[in-house]
């Protein structure tokens, strides 16, 4: 077995021990609030968290939910291959796509309040045929997700630790699903925050060791030399001067290009709009922008940290030599945060990927667990389902997914084919469905899969006309992946907006939706009382004024995301690759500042947010664990407001009895 940077105690000691960590966590939380709080769970608490989620903790399960392995792994490898551009293109080419989705956020708690899944929106508009297309390409999407999250975790830990990779494959999916099934969303919300604020931890702890306190970098000046260099030994083709100081690079803006039209088929995963239901609607549009203004940082400021590091430190002693196989498995991060930092540096790299994938795991398996208990069982098994037997049945379906994947990463050690290319034709079906009311069943059937088709036949027939032969390395050069993904995302549009025409545009009623999406009747559910009951009815409808405000948040929506899409990828990047500008020293030092700068802003708003928004609620649930007392009414963790009663009082006795006013109630 080849040498490796840590042993194999330490990958099952991370995966085991912080596993068991969070899934004791969770359970122990939940039996606090049920103790103290009288918080239930419900079907409608696992699957939607009453709805209820307020801005900070939408932010930061915006940044969890697109954070995976290669969002740490790849952007390094990338800026390590192409230098500063590379960093750039991967967190811009995914950035855009948030402020985008956000619109078709708004609109989904707008136009269907009562919604537990996105795909209940299918159902209704488009019946039968048109729901099972879209569930069968939610469900691929979701399949290769989860599949590649476990073997490229498992890779990772196996590269790093030599620790088996089918062990991974199975130990990593365990934590969370004990976690996911005594919490439901609100504990994959809530571990969401968590893993968030260890990363950001950790990405500012790299800032500092690479560019202030490193004894072999240390300071911009020095890496600014080493990068100058580097580019006289292994200069980059199609760089401008060859340079890693300059955001004229040609490959690096075409893999920019592959990955913006590749991460837009991601949006059809349903756990992002099952993360926009649970959100309060007065934090969707502000939980989302900030939520995608704080994920750039990570890829931008972590491949800005350890990328150039692992270029700078090529040919020193304490850095170990990178070859074309590290650079396929992402390891440029892992080996320079082991140069800069010893084997704590390994370790540090190893939890970051625990806590991407099985953020990542969990946001999935519980998302699939209600597209399974309320767009299958639910609508065409047991349509009258009470609501303990859609709870059980989405413990049921958490764990079937979990074992089922499990099963497939076993027997697969990559994936050959990109999920872009197969799933970004659905993009345009899937967001028509809540923002253009003429799009038709027939357009919703047929353009996935002619764009799928057409997509994948542009893909291989380019591959063949270049290369002429088709193979897993042809297929993975530049040139074919973007013409597969840019023909799936504009191929799903023009054959949609064909259909709708030529066989007659719809004209839904949108009111449909709030008639025919009803909150689940969890009256059976043991301890949940009829006042909670009702109150969780009460979500099925907005008040004027929250229609109101949704209507005007679209707009601002839209406003907002041009304005930023603008910025991303045409502002901030083309004046320097047009005029093939190399960083002096003085810029590159700025470009430093700038990235501890993004950095700490996004550290601090995804850190403290959630905590002053939660802060009264917070203090509340202490002060009702630590002097014994028990609610009548239910308050909620995450900072979204008191629920129950005009006057929340408490049984029992003891010093601070109080009562909670009105007044209180509403300022929670």
């Amino acid at each position: 077995m080849a040498e490796t940077i840590l042993s194999q105690g330490v990958g099952y000691g991370i995966i085991l021990g912080f596993g068991a960590l969070f899934a004791l966590g969770m359970w122990y939380l939940s039996i606090l609030l049920a103790r103290f709080q009288n918080e239930v769970q419900g079907s409608e608490m696992f699957m939607t968290a009453k709805r209820s989620v307020k801005t900070g903790l939408v932010a930061s399960a915006v940044v969890s939910s697109w954070t995976i392995a290669a969002t740490l792994l790849t952007s390094s490898t990338w800026c390590y291959e192409y230098g500063v551009s590379g960093a750039y293109f991967y967190g811009a080419g995914a950035t855009v796509q948030i402020f985008v989705f956000a619109v078709a956020a708004m609109e989904l708690k707008r136009r269907a309040p009562g919604a537990h899944t996105f795909l209940e929106l299918a159902r209704i508009r488009y019946g039968k045929a048109g729901h099972i297309t879209f569930i069968t390409y939610s469900t691929i999407y979701a399949i290769i997700n989860c599949v590649n999250i476990l073997v490229g975790g498992s890779a990772v830990f196996t590269a790093l630790t030599g620790m088996n990779v089918v062990a991974g494959v199975w130990l990593l999916p365990v934590g969370v699903v004990i976690y996911t099934l005594t919490g439901g969303i609100k504990a994959t919300i809530l571990t969401d925050y968590s893993h968030t604020v260890v990363i950001y931890a950790m990405v500012l702890a790299g800032l500092f060791i690479v560019y202030t306190r490193s004894d072999i970098l240390g300071s911009p000046d020095v890496v600014y030399d080493r990068l100058r260099a580097a580019a006289k030994i292994a200069p980059v083709p199609g760089n401008a001067g060859g340079e890693y100081l300059t955001m004229h690079s040609q490959d690096g803006v075409l893999l920019g290009v592959v990955f913006w039209c590749a991460v837009f088929g991601t949006t059809i995963d349903v756990q992002l709009f099952q993360k926009a239901i649970t959100a309060d609607p007065s934090a969707t549009l502000p939980g989302y922008m900030i939520g995608g203004l704080s994920w750039f940082s990570i890829p931008f400021c972590l491949a800005t940290t350890f990328g150039l590091a692992a270029r700078a430190m090529q040919g020193l002693p304490e850095m170990h030599t990178i070859t074309t196989k590290d650079i396929t498995q992402g390891l440029a991060m892992p080996y320079a945060a082991q140069a800069l930092m010893g084997t704590g540096g390994a370790v540090f790299v190893l939890l970051m990927i625990f806590m991407a994938c099985t953020a990542g795991f969990s946001a999935d398996i519980v998302s699939v667990a209600a597209v399974f208990t309320y767009d299958v069982y639910g609508a065409y098994i047991n349509p009258t389902a009470s609501g303990v037997k859609l709870l059980r049945m989405s413990h049921l379906a958490v764990v079937i997914w979990s074992v089922c994947m499990a099963i497939i990463a076993t027997g697969i050690t990559h994936t050959t084919i990109g999920m872009g290319i197969f799933t970004s034709c659905a993009v345009w079906p899937f967001y028509s469905t809540t923002l253009w009311e003429r799009q038709n069943k027939t357009a919703v059937i047929v353009a996935p899969i002619a764009g799928s088709l057409t997509a994948i036949a542009c893909w291989l027939g380019s591959t063949h006309a270049l290369y002429g032969t088709v193979s897993i390395a042809t297929t993975s050069n530049i040139i074919p992946l973007i013409i597969g993904n840019g023909v799936s995302l504009i191929s799903g549009a023009l054959y949609s907006i064909i259909c709708t025409f030529a066989f007659g545009a719809d004209d839904f009623d949108w009111n449909r939706l709030k008639t025919e999406i009803h909150i689940a009747d969890d009256s059976d559910v043991k301890g949940l009382t009829s006042e909670q009951a009702a109150q969780e009815k009460s979500h099925e409808l907005l008040t004027p004024q929250q229609d109101l405000d949704l209507r005007r948040g679209k707009v601002k929506a839209m406003a907002i995301a041009a304005v930023l899409c603008l910025i991303f990828v045409i502002l901030w990047p083309m004046p320097m690759y047009g005029t093939k500008y190399i960083f002096s020293r003085g810029f590159f030092k700025f470009w430093v500042a700038l990235t501890f700068l993004w950095a700490f802003g996004a550290a601090f708003t995804i850190t403290i947010m959630p905590l002053v928004q939660g802060r009264k609620t917070i203090k509340l649930f202490f002060t009702t664990m630590i002097f014994g007392k028990t609610p009548k009414a239910t308050a909620t963790l995450e900072g979204v407001g008191v629920e129950g009663r005009e006057d929340f009082d408490y049984r029992g006795s003891g010093p601070g009895d109080e009562k909670l006013t009105r007044a209180d109630e509403q300022a929670v």
